[in-house]
């Protein structure tokens, strides 16, 4: 079943906030706003600024976990910091998810790598999301956008390590990539089970760099910045985002599509779409 991508051209943040009206999917309760903190360093991640007229007008709260390697974001205390550093916490409600453990579980029956998923237990207290991604190259996943927030990004440090390990912490660097790729679709489906679909989710294709934010040296981006897209729907705003990186006539485009395909990134989007919590087929909405 075809899925609604709604697009601009023009990527400023009160277009964030438009395309996430017309969406039209209303988020009740308390509402966790999925961001990237934003590695220390590093020169493009999204800043609050950008996201603020959404985050104000959903009114819900920042949320981030802690990361399973060396550098500013990998304890509580080096994350809040960085955090207020990067002007996070000067204008939102900002709360770390696994700030202390025991970590959550949540259950993947249908799992193809992973049958359980170790997220921040803070994430239990909300009733819905909106997953603000930044959609760039990854040195590992090829790409990160709305699945990869959903699954990496809402997982705990321990829950991170055990993702990338395909369901084992021990030597978790060195996982068989497509193993690593289908434990974060089976992954992202437990994010989305938890909130019961009740999420909208925002990618932005700017500052794309073939390097990840949370990557403290990364290389400038290589492309020209494409627009902004919003869908209710991980996998098709995810699909979307690669077919308009590969439609760009701008000269960087090979470099961002060899790390994309290096890494077999379209592969997290087809486990995905064999769980079946999203569709790969979309109608592009240009607004």
């Amino acid at each position: 079943m075809s899925a609604n991508v709604y697009f601009t051209k023009d990527i400023t943040p009160e277009k964030v906030l438009e395309l996430f009206k017309a969406v039209k999917k209303p988020l009740d309760g308390k509402i966790a706003i999925k961001v990237h903190s934003g590695e220390k360093g590093n020169q493009n991640f999204l800043k609050p600024d950008f996201w603020r007229p959404v985050v104000d007008f959903v009114g819900g709260t920042v949320v981030e976990c802690n990361t399973a390697y060396e550098g500013a974001r990998n304890t509580t205390e080096r994350h809040l910091k960085l955090f207020a550093d990067h002007g996070w916490s000067r204008y939102f409600d900002v709360d770390l998810l696994d700030a202390s453990g025991p970590d959550l579980c949540l259950k993947i029956p249908n799992g193809k790598v992973i049958k359980e998923n170790f997220v921040g237990k803070s994430i239990a207290n909300y009733d819905s999301m909106l997953v603000l991604s930044h959609f760039k190259g990854h040195p590992m996943g090829g790409f990160g956008g709305a699945i990869k927030q959903l699954s990496i990004g809402c997982a705990s440090s321990f829950g991170k390590a055990y993702i990338h390990g395909a369901g084992s912490t021990v030597d978790f660097w060195n996982t068989e990539q497509n193993l690593f790729l289908e434990a974060m679709a089976d992954a992202a489906s437990s994010v989305v089970e938890l909130f019961k679909g009740k999420i909208v989710y925002i990618n932005v294709l700017k500052n794309m760099s073939v390097d990840c934010d949370c990557c403290e040296i990364a290389e400038d981006p290589c492309i020209a910045d494409i627009g902004i897209l919003a869908s209710d729907d991980p996998i098709a705003i995810d699909q979307a985002s690669v077919d308009l990186v590969y439609a760009s006539s701008d000269p960087g485009r090979p470099h961002l599509i060899e790390r994309i395909e290096s890494r077999n990134g379209i592969h997290t989007v087809e486990a995905a779409a064999e769980l079946g919590f999203g569709s790969r087929e979309y109608t592009l909405i240009e607004l």
